[in-house]
């Protein structure tokens, strides 16, 4: 998860030095970008560990 988001902001971080603005833009969206898509991982990780332990249990 934290692999992800430092990814995001440092992409962002980048796009902001290549294309300057007066608020970095790119590192906010692709800041909050990459916590939802680590978000959806973390997720789908846990409902999978849940399905297996449910299939265990039968």
């Amino acid at each position: 998860m934290g692999v992800i988001i430092f990814l995001g902001a440092y992409s962002g971080k980048l796009l902001d030095e290549k294309y300057p603005s007066d608020k970095k833009w790119f590192t906010i969206g692709l800041t909050i970008l990459s916590v939802a898509i680590a978000l959806y991982t973390v997720l789908k990780q846990v409902n999978k560990i849940n399905q297996e332990e449910d299939e265990e249990k039968q």
